[in-house]
């Protein structure tokens, strides 16, 4: 199992970016949570088999229809950021 950290920036909030994060999370058996954060971005972390979270990261590179995806940055989740995944994948509240 691999973890990983992604911050999507760009018109990401109120296109839908969540919810489809979770369902295509969810088609790729990952567990993990994505949520708004204030400064417009997305936040996610992932869990997984490191193929599945390479497809959940092609995927952010574009997001649902709406969205205007600027930049993806991706490192390695840490490990008090995989503490609580969810199971499954789902939205938290925005920070």
């Amino acid at each position: 199992m691999a973890a990983r950290h992604l911050s999507i920036g760009g018109d990401v909030q109120g296109v839908g970016f969540r919810y489809s994060m979770c369902a295509e999370a969810r088609r790729l058996q990952l567990a993990g949570w994505v949520r708004n954060r204030l400064d417009g971005s997305v936040e996610a972390v992932a869990t997984g088999e490191p193929e599945a979270l390479d497809r959940l990261e092609q995927w952010a590179q574009h997001g649902p229809a709406g969205a205007h995806v600027d930049a993806v940055r991706t490192r390695a989740a840490s490990a008090a950021e995989t503490a609580n995944v969810d199971v499954p994948f789902s939205q938290r509240p925005t920070v």
